[in-house]
């Protein structure tokens, strides 16, 4: 149905409280205070800009590094003497003068203003908007006393900050970005206005979708409660993953209302059932009792749509948004032309999952991998995403009680330590800018932050023999068809065809700009626990952009969440390699009697098999690899700085002491181990018998044979292993 594809959103239908953007900080839902504080910021930014030259440098002097030269780290100029309250905007300011020094370094301010000098007036006029959005978002840190909504506010305040001092525009970098679901809520209304009232004439379908776009309308306005109220309020609930929808929410659909600075999303465009069944409820009983009170303010043209037909849209859309069932959700809803259902999964309905590291135990920020923000300190609980047929993976993350018993024995580092060096690696400021070029780049990098753009896009499409065909399908088929043809010139034209356009077949389509540049055909064979690859290709001009890696990435997610863990495939000679990269082998595990008579024999091919593992997330996998090399780098960098510190020599035997006790001498005591046995850590004879070996093998390894450091070592390693014979702790 046409008509009922498309919803556009309206201005609200009903004026009700909780219906309209709540500026942040507010800590209310009232319409006037909340259009009043986004009209103020917007008459503060015009007069800003509006002002002369030498005033807008001042203003950006205050947020810029000082540029004087001696390495200063003065990252902001202020005033040696500030006004004693903020001036009014109605009287003349004083002359701003360039000489004037800094409070912090003593440079003058045009020292920390001496890149903007060739700045065009339009660039400068966006950084003090920037400017504007930081200092109301400090103010909102100040003000607000909810923690979870504080912690959102603050690292938008630092990630805004950090993009003026770069001068570049403010982006919320992170693992996930929108959409977060699909479908959004959106394409779930409109899939509902299709599913339940497309047989309505046309004047009874134009008021559906009015109903529709109303309540689409009250989404995008609709203030969330915070996740400590749902607490309280549903203590059963999902706690974690509605937490993360409300940080995505406020980064990404409330806050930038005021800090137009950060890009704005429709929360019904990057949302989808998730959100809503954790709003549906309270939103539906506050509405129809909102249009109950006012009843009587309603224009006589909408009494009767919402005051009788409202109620009824509602009732019949909450079946569907709390059903199990319901095909709206589904990815295989596709409206066509002549209404029927056409068999399409998109595949990547979000980023996958980016699943908690094993050893963090600390309270949760604004995760990237949760929200989608900005630089998170650390990361406590995963965030799991529907898949595109409405099922959830199951958490591979110890809960937090069977964390906390079970014993640390991964290498005892202190979780402060760990703490620190994972708000270093987490810390925009503090990573270092990475070229997809480098050779540290993992090879599907470029592939998945096009993906994350909307460059390109991933979908499993097949052909059917029970359904009307779909042109765009039909078209995407066609194009698999050319671009495995050209590729694999060995395989009959004819034979790719018929497997392509087979119902039994799927194929993972790489849809760029429109059109096909790859994809990998598959047959599943689920009673036998596999899936055979049959074709597999990217077409030339696009080689070489980890596409191909990608491609692969998304065909074991997908069969990860059908519970297929097995692939099979004929690999050629050119083949192999291709193959061998992506965690393929000669070493079938997959049992003889299971694939023989199912899988497709070819000559001159090697069988090669893959075995997927359902708690790693390979769409992200290499991201993960890269942060945990960093990890380790910086613990190694420290535990480096500490083995190399050199004490100073003892001065004491020069001022005629004779004998002191050898556990003074600084650095020579055996700490570690000390605080080891002091913790009871040595359960076991192994752990402290590997202890002590460490120390023989480092004193070897950093001094040269004909030391004496070098030989002691030796002599107490037999001095140590005939103590352990003798007390019985090892075989003589």
């Amino acid at each position: 149905m046409a008509d009922s594809a498309g919803i556009q959103q309206g201005s609200p239908a009903i004026g009700a409280a909780g219906l309209v953007p709540a500026a942040p900080g507010a800590g209310g839902t009232e319409g006037s205070g909340a259009a009043g504080g986004s009209a103020r910021i917007a008459v503060k930014k015009a007069q800003l800009r509006s002002s002369p030259r030498p005033k807008k440098l001042e203003k950006l002097g205050v947020y810029s590094s000082c540029k004087a030269e001696g390495a200063c780290k003065c990252n902001g100029w202020k005033s040696q003497n500030p006004p004693p309250t903020p001036p009014r905007t109605d009287q003349q300011s004083s002359a701003v003068n360039l000489q004037e020094p800094c409070r912090s370094c003593s440079h003058t301010l045009g020292d920390h203003v001496t890149h903007l000098e060739n700045v065009s007036e339009e660039e400068m006029n966006r950084l003090l908007g920037i400017v504007l959005d930081v200092e109301y978002l400090y103010t909102c840190v100040h003000k607000e006393e909810d923690a979870d909504t504080k912690q959102v506010y603050f690292s938008l305040f630092k990630l805004l900050r950090k993009s003026i001092l770069q001068m570049g525009k403010p982006m919320l970098e992170a693992q996930e970005s929108p959409p977060f679901e699909k479908p959004s809520i959106e394409q779930g209304v409109n899939n509902f206005v299709q599913y339940k009232f497309s047989h309505l004439p046309s004047k009874e379908r134009q008021t559906i979708m009015e109903l529709a776009k109303m309540f689409l309308n009250q989404i995008n306005y609709w203030q969330l409660e915070t996740p400590s109220q749902r607490r309280q309020r549903v203590p059963n609930d999902d706690a974690a993953g509605y937490k993360a929808n409300y940080t995505r929410w406020l980064c990404y659909c409330n806050v930038p209302q005021f800090c137009d600075s950060l890009p704005r999303y429709e929360t019904t465009q990057i949302f989808g059932r998730t959100l809503l069944r954790s709003v549906f409820t309270v939103m539906r009983k506050q509405l129809l009792e909102q249009a109950r009170q006012e009843k009587d303010k309603l224009p006589p043209e909408k009494r009767t749509l919402i005051l009788t037909h409202f109620p009824k849209f509602l009732s019949m859309l909450e079946e569907e948004v709390y059903s199990h069932s319901s095909p709206i959700w589904s990815q295989d809803f596709l409206a066509g032309a002549a209404g029927g259902q056409i068999p399409i999964h998109t595949v990547i309905s979000a980023p996958p999952v980016a699943r908690q590291l094993y050893y963090s135990t600390s309270p949760v920020s604004v995760d990237p991998s949760t929200c989608g923000s900005v630089s998170p300190a650390r990361k406590t609980a995963s965030v799991l995403e529907p898949n595109p047929v409405g099922e959830k993976r199951k958490p591979s993350e110890p809960l937090p009680h069977e964390e906390n018993k079970r014993p640390r024995v991964v290498g005892d580092i202190p979780m402060d330590l760990i703490s620190e060096v994972m708000a270093t690696i987490t810390d925009p400021a503090a990573i270092p800018e990475t070229s997809l070029l480098s050779a540290h780049s993992a090879r599907d990098e470029a592939a998945r932050l096009e993906e994350r753009r909307g460059v390109i896009e991933f979908h499993v499409i097949g052909n059917s023999l029970n359904q009307k065909p779909n042109k765009r399908i039909l078209m995407w088929l066609v194009g698999l068809q050319n671009v495995f043809s050209h590729q694999l010139p060995r395989m009959p034209k004819e034979y790719i065809t018929r497997l392509v356009f087979d119902p039994k077949h799927k194929t993972l389509s790489l849809i760029k700009d429109g059109r096909v540049i790859g994809g990998i055909c598959f047959r599943m064979f689920p009673s036998q626990g596999f899936t055979e690859i049959v074709f597999c290709a990217v077409t030339s001009n696009e080689q070489v952009k980890g596409y191909g890696t990608h491609l692969m990435n998304h065909l074991k997610e997908y069969h990860i969440k059908h519970e297929i863990l097995n692939f099979l495939t004929y690999a050629d000679e050119y083949a192999i390699g291709y193959f061998k990269k992506q965690g393929f082998s000669k070493d079938i595990k997959v049992p003889k009697a299971k694939y023989v008579g199912y899988i497709k024999d070819y000559e001159g091919a090697t069988l090669m098999g893959c075995e997927l593992n359902p708690s790693i997330p390979y769409t992200e996998f290499s991201v993960i690899i890269k942060k945990q090399k960093e990890i380790i780098k910086k613990l190694i960098e420290r535990k480096q700085a500490q083995i190399r510190k050199v004490y100073p020599g003892l001065s004491c035997f020069k001022e005629g002491v004779r004998q002191i006790p050898i556990e003074s001498i600084p650095g020579i005591h055996l700490k570690t181990m000390s605080e080891r046995l002091k913790s009871r850590y040595y359960t076991t004879r192994k752990l402290f018998m590997a202890d002590m070996q460490r120390i023989f093998t480092n004193c070897r390894e950093y001094n040269p044979p004909e030391s004496e450091y070098y030989k002691c070592a030796n002599l107490l390693e037999k001095f140590f292993y005939t103590k352990i014979k003798e007390t019985g702790l090892i075989e003589k």
